[in-house]
């Protein structure tokens, strides 16, 4: 059984920044990684991922350039490092896993973790 804990949101000030992490049980070495997040009222929207060895990134125009998202496969951790957010940056952020390649579509990860909210005020 996979189990996904996200870690790292709360309260920031525009302009200020976050980590989130995600601590992850299971074969963690073998999965794609992702972050999506769920603004208020809206659906949920891919952020980042990285492949299986860390080496490949990818990222949502709306980040690309603030956010970072790491992984360290010796602690079974994801990262996601938030630089200069914005009040559009507020959502509840979740960390994702699945076997295959990266891809954007969250109906296509296969594990989640119950999600950790980030609120970003002016």
């Amino acid at each position: 059984q996979v189990q996904l804990v996200e870690s790292g949101g709360g309260l920031v000030e525009a302009g200020g920044s976050l980590r989130l992490s995600c601590v992850v049980s299971g074969r963690f070495r073998t999965y794609v990684m992702a972050w999506f997040r769920q603004p208020p009222g809206k659906e949920r929207e891919f952020v980042a991922a990285i492949s299986w060895s860390g080496d490949t990134t990818y990222y949502a125009d709306s980040v690309n350039g603030r956010f970072t998202i790491s992984r360290d496969n010796a602690k079974y951790t994801l990262y996601l490092q938030m630089n200069t957010l914005k009040r559009e940056d507020t959502a509840d952020y979740y960390c994702a896993a699945r076997k295959a390649i990266a891809t954007t579509f969250a109906n296509q990860y296969e594990y989640w973790g119950q999600g950790t909210q980030v609120a970003v005020s002016s």
